[in-house]
């Protein structure tokens, strides 16, 4: 009996590993081997960075808060346990807009934790 090898699967997968590396440079785009290392790496990078971009963004919103509590003479630390202290539910990310975009916002938190 003949041996069976299902081409059509074998291609659609192949096809899909090579769509997902579109946009790749050289090889990497249009080879299988090549290509199917790639996609497997950036996939792996792809899981590894959406934990990572969570660290990243509240690292930024601690640095414009701070800037923010800085211009009105308080540390980030003093400034976030006030905050806490006084039962205002505001998270990292709202304070950091308030800081960056609404100066006077930010600066009536800051009178009323003083």
């Amino acid at each position: 009996m003949p041996r069976s090898v299902n081409s059509v699967a074998s291609r659609a997968r192949r096809k899909k590993v090579l769509k997902q590396a579109k946009g790749f440079f050289g090889r990497r785009k249009n080879v299988w081997t090549v290509a199917k290392n790639a996609v497997d790496k950036a996939m792996q990078y792809a899981y590894r960075d959406r934990k990572t971009k969570k660290r990243n963004f509240r690292a930024l919103w601690i640095t414009r808060i701070n800037a923010g509590a800085r211009q009105h003479g308080m540390s980030y630390s003093k400034f976030m346990g006030q905050i806490k202290a006084h039962d205002i539910a505001l998270n990292r990310k709202v304070l950091a807009d308030l800081a960056m975009n609404h100066p006077d916002a930010f600066k009536a938190i800051v009178e009323k934790i003083k």
